[in-house]
């Protein structure tokens, strides 16, 4: 299987349809890394794709939007790279319809991941339901911090006496592509009823991210379950909205119930 990886290779785009190019990775390995054997959260990855092209039955190029939707207890998730030139390769391909091209990519994310992925293809006439949002709840980027290195710490973690209900959030988390170290921005959104957290413990446990290295997935499950370990919330909803690379942006959430969260572009996105 590794050789067969795209991951970290030059790789020339195929000009037709080849749902060959897409590579799935298993979960499994990073939840074990941090001490996830059966998950204890819910939640979806929302995929965004900005680059959608194929040809119609006479051969004129037809441009699309594309929302992809995983679940979180999907065997795989793919690659992104990989996602990349999988939807490059539908380009130079006729399709029948939209309808038509959508079922496919449906079939063949919900064969790699091996789950039921929700797949809506957005056509231009329909570009104006897609809204640009600002965030939900407070920020805390103006807290006063110091930090003198960027290991990721939960002991940061700190929480205080009152119980209370906090939206709070951040444009401060960097995390870096496993395969090209090239730099993935994100604004993380944290929701949650319980002890209070300690504001500046959170944002430092946040910029901590800044030099580490984890798909976009892992990532937010590594917050959740740090903060579930270090400050036991009630009720804990984690969401990364990941600025786009490659045409796609990718906005993994988790929470401890029941929650099916709207798409909302952020203005960085």
């Amino acid at each position: 299987m590794k050789e067969l990886s795209p991951l970290g290779k030059k790789i020339s785009h195929k000009r037709s349809y080849d749902p060959s190019q897409l590579f799935p990775i298993e979960r499994v390995g990073a939840r074990t890394s941090i001490g996830i054997e059966i998950p204890q959260f819910k939640g979806y990855d929302i995929w965004n794709s900005y680059e959608i092209s194929w040809l119609n039955l006479k051969g004129k190029p037809e441009i699309a939007l594309g929302r992809f939707v995983i679940p979180f207890d999907s065997k795989c998730i793919i690659e992104s790279k990989s996602m990349k030139l999988y939807l490059n390769s539908f380009n130079q391909t006729r399709f029948k319809s939209f309808e038509t091209v959508e079922e496919t990519i449906k079939k063949d994310l919900s064969f790699a991941s091996s789950s039921e992925v929700v797949v809506n293809i957005i056509m231009p006439e329909n570009f104006n339901s897609e809204t640009i949002e600002n965030p939900k709840g407070e920020c805390i980027d103006h807290l006063d911090i110091e930090l003198n290195e960027y290991i990721i710490t939960p002991e940061y973690l700190k929480t205080e006496g009152i119980v209370t209900n906090e939206k709070l959030y951040s444009n401060l988390l960097r995390t870096n592509c496993p395969v090209t170290d090239q730099p993935d921005w994100a604004t993380i959104l944290i929701e949650y009823s319980g002890k209070k957290i300690q504001r500046q413990s959170l944002l430092k446990y946040i910029v901590s991210f800044r030099e580490h290295s984890g798909f976009h997935e892992n990532c937010v499950e590594t917050i959740y379950m740090d903060i579930m370990k270090k400050c036991n919330p009630e009720k804990l909803l984690v969401n990364a909205r990941f600025t786009r690379r490659g045409g796609i942006d990718i906005n993994p959430y988790r929470s401890n119930y029941d929650i099916t969260l709207e798409d909302r572009r952020l203005v960085r996105q």
